[in-house]
């Protein structure tokens, strides 16, 4: 569990929080409120925290079991439990409107605010990305040191967009890297061709990874940069401009490189506030991105309390590994189906999941719980179970009066027009039950138990 530093610092209120409360957790005479407590905004964020602190803190998830935290409206008195606490884990987007102006008003308090959000900014998807069509890499049969490569793109991960490729007959650039906000990242996917026109294969496990460094004699001042394996993260250091080189790894060295044409990149002030207001808040839900910010509520506790830094650590890496099993189930289900395409009768609240695995979800809506479908929606969707011979049609249980026994009516209206026979529940682990509670259902338990045996069956991988 690898963690920059830019990413504890910005996961805080500021500098400013962490040197008021540095200590106070160690302290019990100190001033920064209640020193064995803090309050995460919701069931995910929570129950990651329970299992970072384990039994040195009490964490309180103040959405009621049954409920959901967006579009929650809290009581009067929270926003001073929240101050007299030692942290407030939440997510800056407004899904939480309710936690955003929580976390705002209490900037300048002695609590440390912990924005899950920042450790992944540059990972975020659009509320309205399209639908990727880039080839799908297959396994690679060459040697991979003696690859020839004929065709290089970059890929905004933010949007999906292609923003720069490498013309191979004269060696350089058309189109650049987006501008990197200061304090922030950005996240670029590489998509390489072989001289035959095979897409090749990125990745940690892969035979090639894709990275990135800042070109001889250019600024190293200006950002860092971090390589994923299947993309790279840059991180906005200062403002000011740079120049880089892409390279093609395999095997811990690079075979190829973008040195004969360097590319620029501006680090700059972003000041665009709003900047997740159009992004897909549902992040949690992706068990690659959870790790990270499991990682960073692990590193900003252990910087208000560093007598338990290496306890919370120790415990993090831990429950990581637990998350990174969730991960593999998600890959084994995508590897299993045979159909790319399942139906979920509400919102969609997984879209990183069809991000990263490579199926789709389709809904009558879109992201928005607040959506209704119209009568086209639902006859698209009709079409869709036909054409793709659906047989059982996915639900969320919060969006249902009674989570424990009901199912939307969209599901028995899809039932009713449709040869699809069944329908099952799935959960992006926002809220909980009082059955999942009984069943001692965490975030792990719930994607494990019931998430991915339902996809497994929607997409024909059981």
């Amino acid at each position: 569990m690898t963690r920059s530093r830019r990413a504890v610092l910005r996961s805080s209120a500021g500098a400013l929080s962490l040197g008021v409360l540095a200590g106070c957790l160690s302290e019990p005479d100190g001033e920064g409120g209640d020193a064995d407590e803090g309050y995460a905004a919701f069931f995910a964020l929570a129950d990651w925290t329970e299992h970072v602190v384990g039994d040195e803190l009490t964490v309180e998830n103040p959405i009621e079991t049954g409920e959901m935290g967006h579009g929650w409206e809290p009581p009067v008195d929270l926003q001073r439990e929240i101050a007299e606490s030692a942290f407030f884990v939440y997510l800056d987007t407004p899904e939480f409107a309710w936690a955003q102006d929580v976390a705002a008003d209490l900037e300048n308090e002695d609590v440390a605010l912990i924005d899950g959000l920042e450790a992944v900014e540059g990972q975020l998807i659009p509320m309205d990305r399209e639908t990727d069509d880039r080839e799908e890499a297959e396994e690679y049969e060459g040697d991979p040191g003696a690859v020839e490569i004929a065709e290089f793109e970059l890929y905004d991960r933010r949007t999906g967009e292609e923003v720069a490729y490498w013309h191979g007959e004269v060696d350089h650039w058309h189109g650049g890297v987006p501008d990197v906000p200061l304090d922030g990242q950005v996240g670029i996917d590489g998509r390489f061709e072989d001289a035959e026109g095979r897409p090749l294969p990125l990745g940690e496990d892969a035979p090639f990874e894709l990275d990135a460094r800042v070109a001889e004699g250019a600024s190293e001042d200006v950002l860092e940069i971090e390589s994923q394996g299947d993309h790279v993260e840059f991180y906005g250091l200062e403002e000011g401009r740079t120049m880089l080189v892409f390279e093609l790894v395999a095997d811990g060295e690079v075979v190829w490189d973008t040195s004969a044409d360097n590319a620029s990149v501006a680090v700059v002030e972003d000041d665009d506030e709003g900047s997740t207001a159009f992004a897909d808040p549902h992040v949690w839900v992706d068990p690659v991105l959870a790790q990270e910010m499991v990682g960073t509520i692990a590193d900003v506790l252990g910087e208000i309390d560093p007598d338990n830094a290496d306890l919370y650590e120790e415990n993090a890496a831990e429950y990581t590994a637990r998350v990174d099993e969730v991960h593999r189930g998600f890959e084994e289900v995508a590897e299993n189906a045979s159909r790319d395409v399942a139906v979920l009768a509400g919102h969609d609240s997984f879209g990183y999941l069809e991000d990263r695995y490579d199926f789709e979800i389709r809904t009558p809506v879109g992201v928005s719980p607040d959506a209704v479908e119209s009568s086209e929606d639902v006859s698209e969707l009709i079409a869709v179970i036909e054409d793709h011979d659906v047989d059982t049609i996915l639900y969320d249980p919060f969006e249902t009066p009674d989570p424990e026994t009901d199912v939307p009516q969209m599901v028995e209206v899809l039932l009713d027009e449709t040869d699809a026979t069944d329908a099952a529940p799935i959960t992006p682990a926002e809220g909980t039950t009082e059955e999942w509670n009984e069943q001692g259902y965490g975030w792990v338990e719930q994607l494990e138990e019931i998430t991915i045996p339902s996809l497994a069956k929607a997409l024909g991988a059981e």
